[in-house]
Protein backbone atom coordinates (compact mmCIF):
# COMPACT_ATOMS: atom_id res chain seq x y z
CA UNK A 1 0.00 0.00 0.00
CA UNK A 2 1.49 3.32 -1.06
CA UNK A 3 2.12 5.86 1.68
CA UNK A 4 -0.20 8.83 1.52
CA UNK A 5 -2.04 11.13 3.87
CA UNK A 6 -5.14 13.32 3.61
CA UNK A 7 -5.43 16.14 6.11
CA UNK A 8 -9.19 16.74 6.09
CA UNK A 9 -12.28 14.67 6.83
CA UNK A 10 -14.27 13.28 5.17
CA UNK A 11 -11.62 11.69 2.98
CA UNK A 12 -11.75 12.02 -0.79
CA UNK A 13 -11.75 8.96 -3.03
CA UNK A 14 -10.75 10.69 -6.25
CA UNK A 15 -7.29 11.64 -4.91
CA UNK A 16 -6.45 8.17 -3.55
CA UNK A 17 -3.69 6.07 -5.14
CA UNK A 18 -4.48 3.31 -5.78
CA UNK A 19 -8.18 4.07 -6.26
CA UNK A 20 -10.47 1.80 -4.22
CA UNK A 21 -12.15 -0.89 -6.30
CA UNK A 22 -15.92 -0.39 -6.21
CA UNK A 23 -16.79 -2.81 -9.00
CA UNK A 24 -15.59 -6.01 -10.64
CA UNK A 25 -16.15 -7.54 -14.07
CA UNK A 26 -16.63 -10.89 -12.31
CA UNK A 27 -19.79 -9.72 -10.50
CA UNK A 28 -22.89 -11.00 -12.29
CA UNK A 29 -26.13 -9.23 -11.29
CA UNK A 30 -29.41 -11.16 -11.34
CA UNK A 31 -32.19 -8.63 -10.56
CA UNK A 32 -32.03 -9.37 -6.82
CA UNK A 33 -33.31 -5.87 -5.94
CA UNK A 34 -35.52 -5.13 -8.94
CA UNK A 35 -38.09 -2.44 -8.17
CA UNK A 36 -36.66 -1.63 -4.72
CA UNK A 37 -36.01 1.89 -3.41
CA UNK A 38 -32.71 2.06 -1.52
CA UNK A 39 -31.13 4.81 0.60
CA UNK A 40 -27.41 4.60 1.43
CA UNK A 41 -25.87 7.13 3.81
CA UNK A 42 -22.27 8.02 3.07
CA UNK A 43 -22.74 6.56 -0.38
CA UNK A 44 -20.41 8.85 -2.31
CA UNK A 45 -17.22 6.84 -1.70
CA UNK A 46 -15.66 3.74 -0.18
CA UNK A 47 -17.98 0.92 0.84
CA UNK A 48 -21.01 3.15 0.31
CA UNK A 49 -20.10 3.76 -3.33
CA UNK A 50 -19.61 0.04 -3.95
CA UNK A 51 -23.00 -0.68 -2.37
CA UNK A 52 -24.65 1.99 -4.55
CA UNK A 53 -23.11 0.41 -7.63
CA UNK A 54 -24.20 -3.16 -6.86
CA UNK A 55 -27.68 -2.08 -5.75
CA UNK A 56 -28.10 -0.25 -9.06
CA UNK A 57 -26.82 -3.25 -11.03
CA UNK A 58 -29.34 -5.42 -9.15
CA UNK A 59 -32.24 -3.22 -10.23
CA UNK A 60 -32.75 -0.86 -7.29
CA UNK A 61 -33.46 2.85 -7.49
CA UNK A 62 -30.69 4.43 -5.43
CA UNK A 63 -30.44 7.59 -3.34
CA UNK A 64 -27.34 8.37 -1.29
CA UNK A 65 -26.08 11.08 1.04
CA UNK A 66 -22.79 12.93 1.10
CA UNK A 67 -21.15 15.87 2.88
CA UNK A 68 -21.54 19.09 0.89
CA UNK A 69 -18.34 20.99 0.18
CA UNK A 70 -16.10 18.05 1.08
CA UNK A 71 -17.40 15.22 -1.08
CA UNK A 72 -18.93 17.02 -4.07
CA UNK A 73 -16.56 15.49 -6.65
CA UNK A 74 -16.94 11.97 -5.25
CA UNK A 75 -20.73 12.40 -5.12
CA UNK A 76 -20.82 13.57 -8.75
CA UNK A 77 -18.68 10.60 -9.82
CA UNK A 78 -20.89 8.17 -7.92
CA UNK A 79 -24.07 9.64 -9.38
CA UNK A 80 -22.68 9.18 -12.89
CA UNK A 81 -21.65 5.63 -12.01
CA UNK A 82 -25.15 4.76 -10.78
CA UNK A 83 -26.69 6.20 -13.93
CA UNK A 84 -24.45 3.93 -15.99
CA UNK A 85 -25.18 0.89 -13.82
CA UNK A 86 -28.92 1.25 -13.28
CA UNK A 87 -31.44 -0.97 -14.99
CA UNK A 88 -33.97 0.36 -17.48
CA UNK A 89 -36.95 0.30 -15.10
CA UNK A 90 -35.14 1.96 -12.18
CA UNK A 91 -35.78 5.65 -11.53
CA UNK A 92 -33.08 8.31 -11.74
CA UNK A 93 -30.72 8.23 -8.74
CA UNK A 94 -30.37 11.07 -6.25
CA UNK A 95 -27.38 12.48 -4.38
CA UNK A 96 -28.47 14.37 -1.25
CA UNK A 97 -26.12 16.64 0.70
CA UNK A 98 -26.66 16.42 4.47
CA UNK A 99 -24.96 16.49 7.85
CA UNK A 100 -26.68 13.42 9.28
CA UNK A 101 -25.59 14.11 12.86
CA UNK A 102 -28.75 16.14 13.39
CA UNK A 103 -32.30 14.85 13.42
CA UNK A 104 -33.85 17.58 11.28
CA UNK A 105 -31.36 16.89 8.48
CA UNK A 106 -32.14 13.17 8.50
CA UNK A 107 -35.84 13.98 8.39
CA UNK A 108 -35.27 16.16 5.30
CA UNK A 109 -33.30 13.37 3.58
CA UNK A 110 -36.09 10.86 4.15
CA UNK A 111 -38.72 13.35 2.98
CA UNK A 112 -36.77 14.09 -0.20
CA UNK A 113 -36.46 10.40 -0.99
CA UNK A 114 -40.12 9.68 -0.30
CA UNK A 115 -41.28 12.72 -2.29
CA UNK A 116 -39.24 11.45 -5.25
CA UNK A 117 -39.92 7.71 -5.05
CA UNK A 118 -42.92 7.19 -2.75
CA UNK A 119 -41.37 4.83 -0.19
CA UNK A 120 -38.18 3.24 1.15
CA UNK A 121 -37.51 -0.51 0.87
CA UNK A 122 -33.85 -0.65 1.92
CA UNK A 123 -32.03 1.64 4.35
CA UNK A 124 -28.25 1.30 4.61
CA UNK A 125 -26.87 3.27 7.55
CA UNK A 126 -23.23 3.61 6.55
CA UNK A 127 -21.97 7.18 7.18
CA UNK A 128 -18.99 7.32 9.53
CA UNK A 129 -15.99 9.32 10.61
CA UNK A 130 -12.97 8.46 12.74
CA UNK A 131 -9.95 10.23 14.23
CA UNK A 132 -6.86 8.65 15.67
CA UNK A 133 -6.07 9.47 19.31
CA UNK A 134 -3.12 7.97 21.16
CA UNK A 135 -4.74 8.42 24.59
CA UNK A 136 -8.32 8.89 25.75
CA UNK A 137 -7.30 12.21 27.32
CA UNK A 138 -6.92 13.63 23.81
CA UNK A 139 -10.60 13.06 23.00
CA UNK A 140 -12.33 16.31 23.93
CA UNK A 141 -16.08 16.84 24.23
CA UNK A 142 -16.64 18.31 20.73
CA UNK A 143 -14.72 15.45 19.09
CA UNK A 144 -16.58 12.81 21.11
CA UNK A 145 -19.95 14.34 20.25
CA UNK A 146 -19.05 14.69 16.57
CA UNK A 147 -18.04 11.04 16.20
CA UNK A 148 -21.12 9.79 18.05
CA UNK A 149 -23.45 12.09 16.07
CA UNK A 150 -22.22 10.83 12.71
CA UNK A 151 -21.64 7.18 13.59
CA UNK A 152 -24.63 6.23 15.75
CA UNK A 153 -26.99 9.18 16.27
CA UNK A 154 -27.53 9.33 12.49
CA UNK A 155 -28.47 5.65 12.49
CA UNK A 156 -31.21 6.33 15.04
CA UNK A 157 -32.39 9.48 13.24
CA UNK A 158 -32.48 7.95 9.75
CA UNK A 159 -34.16 4.78 10.95
CA UNK A 160 -36.96 6.38 12.93
CA UNK A 161 -37.92 8.65 10.02
CA UNK A 162 -37.50 5.98 7.33
CA UNK A 163 -39.61 3.41 9.20
CA UNK A 164 -42.73 5.49 8.58
CA UNK A 165 -42.27 4.72 4.89
CA UNK A 166 -41.13 1.09 5.07
CA UNK A 167 -43.43 -1.89 4.79
CA UNK A 168 -43.25 -5.64 5.33
CA UNK A 169 -40.32 -7.14 3.41
CA UNK A 170 -38.11 -4.09 3.88
CA UNK A 171 -34.54 -4.30 5.14
CA UNK A 172 -32.27 -2.14 7.31
CA UNK A 173 -28.51 -2.75 7.14
CA UNK A 174 -26.08 -1.04 9.52
CA UNK A 175 -22.34 -0.73 8.92
CA UNK A 176 -20.37 -1.56 12.06
CA UNK A 177 -16.70 -2.66 12.17
CA UNK A 178 -14.37 -5.45 13.19
CA UNK A 179 -13.20 -2.99 15.86
CA UNK A 180 -16.48 -3.52 17.72
CA UNK A 181 -15.40 -7.13 18.31
CA UNK A 182 -11.65 -6.85 18.87
CA UNK A 183 -11.14 -3.22 19.91
CA UNK A 184 -8.66 -0.67 18.59
CA UNK A 185 -6.19 1.12 20.87
CA UNK A 186 -6.07 4.42 18.98
CA UNK A 187 -9.72 4.58 17.83
CA UNK A 188 -11.47 4.36 21.18
CA UNK A 189 -14.37 6.71 20.43
CA UNK A 190 -14.92 5.30 16.92
CA UNK A 191 -14.79 1.74 18.29
CA UNK A 192 -17.33 2.63 20.98
CA UNK A 193 -19.77 3.83 18.32
CA UNK A 194 -19.28 0.64 16.33
CA UNK A 195 -20.05 -1.44 19.41
CA UNK A 196 -23.19 0.64 19.88
CA UNK A 197 -24.19 -0.15 16.28
CA UNK A 198 -23.96 -3.90 16.96
CA UNK A 199 -26.21 -3.55 20.01
CA UNK A 200 -28.56 -1.20 18.12
CA UNK A 201 -28.86 -3.75 15.30
CA UNK A 202 -29.73 -6.58 17.67
CA UNK A 203 -32.25 -4.60 19.72
CA UNK A 204 -33.96 -2.94 16.75
CA UNK A 205 -34.26 -6.28 15.01
CA UNK A 206 -36.17 -7.67 17.97
CA UNK A 207 -38.39 -4.60 18.16
CA UNK A 208 -39.55 -4.43 14.54
CA UNK A 209 -39.43 -8.04 13.38
CA UNK A 210 -43.18 -8.25 13.98
CA UNK A 211 -43.57 -5.66 11.21
CA UNK A 212 -41.79 -7.97 8.78
CA UNK A 213 -38.75 -5.69 8.57
CA UNK A 214 -35.33 -7.29 8.99
CA UNK A 215 -32.35 -5.52 10.59
CA UNK A 216 -28.78 -6.74 10.10
CA UNK A 217 -25.24 -5.42 10.04
CA UNK A 218 -21.93 -5.72 8.22
CA UNK A 219 -18.62 -5.51 10.12
CA UNK A 220 -15.84 -4.85 7.61
CA UNK A 221 -12.20 -5.43 8.47
CA UNK A 222 -9.39 -3.30 6.98
CA UNK A 223 -10.91 -1.97 3.75
CA UNK A 224 -9.21 0.56 1.45
CA UNK A 225 -11.54 3.57 1.67
CA UNK A 226 -11.08 7.36 2.03
CA UNK A 227 -11.51 6.97 5.79
CA UNK A 228 -8.03 5.43 5.99
CA UNK A 229 -5.78 8.16 4.51
CA UNK A 230 -7.94 10.75 6.28
CA UNK A 231 -7.43 9.07 9.67
CA UNK A 232 -3.94 7.59 9.92
CA UNK A 233 -0.33 8.63 9.46
CA UNK A 234 1.71 7.50 6.46
CA UNK A 235 3.43 4.59 8.22
CA UNK A 236 0.13 3.03 9.33
CA UNK A 237 -1.38 3.62 5.90
CA UNK A 238 1.54 1.78 4.28
CA UNK A 239 1.04 -1.22 6.60
CA UNK A 240 -2.76 -1.15 6.58
CA UNK A 241 -4.32 -4.63 6.33
CA UNK A 242 -1.08 -6.57 6.82
CA UNK A 243 -2.13 -7.97 10.22
CA UNK A 244 -5.16 -10.02 9.06
CA UNK A 245 -4.83 -13.70 8.03
CA UNK A 246 -5.11 -12.82 4.33
CA UNK A 247 -2.21 -10.34 4.81
CA UNK A 248 -3.77 -7.66 2.66
CA UNK A 249 -6.22 -4.81 2.59
CA UNK A 250 -9.74 -5.55 1.36
CA UNK A 251 -11.50 -3.61 -1.37
CA UNK A 252 -15.01 -2.11 -1.18
CA UNK A 253 -16.23 -4.50 -3.91
CA UNK A 254 -15.32 -7.38 -1.58
CA UNK A 255 -17.68 -5.98 1.07
CA UNK A 256 -20.62 -4.72 -0.99
CA UNK A 257 -22.07 -8.17 -1.89
CA UNK A 258 -22.78 -8.69 1.83
CA UNK A 259 -25.21 -5.77 1.62
CA UNK A 260 -26.86 -7.19 -1.51
CA UNK A 261 -27.33 -10.51 0.30
CA UNK A 262 -28.89 -8.88 3.37
CA UNK A 263 -31.10 -6.57 1.29
CA UNK A 264 -32.50 -9.38 -0.85
CA UNK A 265 -35.39 -11.31 0.70
CA UNK A 266 -34.84 -14.25 -1.62
CA UNK A 267 -31.30 -14.59 -0.19
CA UNK A 268 -31.70 -13.76 3.50
CA UNK A 269 -35.37 -13.93 4.51
CA UNK A 270 -34.51 -15.99 7.63
CA UNK A 271 -31.74 -13.69 8.83
CA UNK A 272 -32.27 -10.77 11.22
CA UNK A 273 -30.28 -9.33 14.10
CA UNK A 274 -27.06 -10.73 12.63
CA UNK A 275 -23.74 -9.29 11.46
CA UNK A 276 -21.65 -10.46 8.49
CA UNK A 277 -17.84 -10.30 8.72
CA UNK A 278 -15.95 -9.56 5.49
CA UNK A 279 -12.66 -9.00 7.30
CA UNK A 280 -9.84 -10.92 5.64
CA UNK A 281 -10.18 -14.07 7.73
CA UNK A 282 -10.11 -12.76 11.30
CA UNK A 283 -12.17 -14.97 13.61
CA UNK A 284 -14.50 -12.96 15.84
CA UNK A 285 -17.00 -14.15 18.43
CA UNK A 286 -19.85 -12.42 20.20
Amino acid sequence: MASQKQHTQPGKEHVMDPTPQFTSPDYQPSNKLQGKIAVITGGDSGIGRAVCNLFALEGATVAFTYVKGHEDKDAKDTLEMINRAKTQDAMAPKAIAADLGFDENCKKVVEEVVNAYGRIDILVNNAAEQYENITIEEIDDPRLERVFRTNIFSYFFMTRHALKHMKEGSSIINTTSINAYKGHPTLVDYTATKGAIVAFTRALSMQILSRGIRVNGVAPGPIWTPLIPASFGEEKIAQFGSDVPMKRTGQPIEVAPSYVFLACNECSSYISGQVLHPNGGTIVNG
